[in-house]
């Protein structure tokens, strides 16, 4: 008995939790073009943006594990997003990505800028259309 009223508590929590979570985003998004014209109000800080996937790459970091990383376009601004894990997104998508802005960071003597290091990636299509714009 114990066991099935651990299940059923699992499983109530994991229909409950995208809700939740679908609303944190959308409650919390921001237009790229924002972020970058006041990137440095954000440098280091949680963001929520949405856009379209470009340029999508899928590489191997120096620990190896897998990454991907892609341009993420709207209204003639873009930004770069660095995520791990194996991706569920393809060019041309709308996605909401969720991750530490960085404005701009050292690599040798390359800089990047503009850059977000991603927790969460969502296709559009998985996100409840309600809770969005």
């Amino acid at each position: 008995m114990r066991h099935a009223s651990l299940a059923f508590g699992l499983i109530l929590f994991l229909i409950i939790l995208p809700g939740i979570f679908t609303k944190a985003l959308a409650d919390n998004m921001m237009a790229i073009p924002e972020l970058i014209s006041h990137a440095e109000d954000y440098d280091r800080q949680m963001v929520v943006v949405t856009g379209r996937v470009s340029d999508l790459q899928i590489a191997t970091n120096r620990e190896g594990q897998l990454a991907y990383g892609f341009l993420l376009k709207e209204a003639n601004t873009a930004l770069k997003v660095i995520v791990l894990g194996r991706p569920e997104v393809r060019d041309g998508d709308q996605v909401i990505v969720e991750g530490v802005f960085s404005r701009h960071r050292q690599i040798g003597r390359t800089t990047i800028y503009n850059e977000i290091k991603a927790t969460i990636v969502r296709p559009m299509e998985r996100v409840n259309p309600d809770l969005v714009g």
